[in-house]
């Protein structure tokens, strides 16, 4: 999948490095018109995106670019692909049924649903009833094998990406998101493709997007996610991006801004899609 000087610039760009030299290595470009999309908005953020055929990086605000926060709900990526590959669950469509509180955050939740259902409408108790199944011991191992982050998950399996100690970056998440679209990840490829299916959220002719919001202490103040890639033919294009969300309100902003920002930099056409709401 790609040019051979393509696949280079992908597997350097991949390479799991420290915090405090996340992105130092590769090449940053401030992109005016992103961030005047995050003027004209009112909002404190980043995003950030691979271009893999320059081998450089892209977007707006590189030092939050290089910050760690927690992944919330952007880690059913990863959970979902380490509950695959480890036989955790059989299928992106095998039934689960729901574990968690009686008044969930979206009475959606309530019902059983497979993995790929769940990633739609971002179910937390599924996916934490996924990463029991797992258990913290191998989940430790994988994300270890994934370099996700820092790498550190506690001693709650079911709280570690929504309170910590799990914490990455948007250039990092941007690595993990070219390793998972290409295909590069440890893990067994049909296992990736699954997720990479299951994580579609918008297709037009010659392209696919690829996408996961994510919302930390929701519904209350906290950082907001808006992560994935952009596939044209052999081409992709990861992006992360995060803001200080205030609460409700801010909500939208995610997608909104993410996809104003893939259409600045040529990525992604066509206007803005409504509003996202989901954690």
């Amino acid at each position: 999948m790609g040019t051979p000087r393509t696949l280079m610039a992908v597997a350097l760009l991949a390479l799991p490095i420290s915090a405090a030299a996340a992105g130092a290595a590769e090449p940053w470009r401030e992109e005016p018109a992103v961030a005047a999309l995050f003027r004209e908005a009112g909002v404190d953020g980043t995003f950030v995106l691979l271009d893999e055929r320059r081998s450089e990086l892209r977007g707006h605000n590189r030092s939050r670019a290089e910050q760690r926060f927690s992944p919330a709900s952007t880690f059913k990526i990863a959970n979902a692909l380490i509950g695959l590959s480890l036989g955790a669950v059989r299928s992106v469509d095998e039934l689960i049924p729901y574990t968690g509180d009686a008044n969930p955050f979206m009475r959606e939740w309530l019902q059983p649903m497979g993995l790929r259902g769940a990633m739609k409408v971002s179910n937390v108790p599924l996916y934490q009833e996924l990463a029991r199944r797992i258990g913290l011991q191998r989940m430790g191992k994988a994300i270890g094998r994934l370099h996700y982050g820092n790498e550190q998950i506690g001693t709650n399996v079911t709280t570690f990406w929504l309170r910590g100690p799990l914490a990455i970056s948007a250039i990092e998440q941007s690595r993990f998101l070219s390793a998972l679209a290409h295909r590069f990840l440890p893990f067994p490829r049909k296992a990736q493709e699954q997720v990479a299916e299951i994580t579609r959220v918008d297709a037009g002719p010659g392209w696919s997007l690829h996408a996961k919001t994510g919302w930390q202490n929701a519904p209350g103040p906290g950082v907001g996610w808006w992560v994935g890639w952009v596939q044209k033919g052999d081409q992709i294009t990861p992006f992360a991006l995060n803001i200080a969300m205030a609460g409700a309100a801010d909500a939208p902003k995610r997608e909104r801004l993410g996809r104003s920002s893939l259409q600045a930099l040529g990525i992604l056409p066509g206007p803005p899609r409504g509003p996202v709401l989901a954690p």
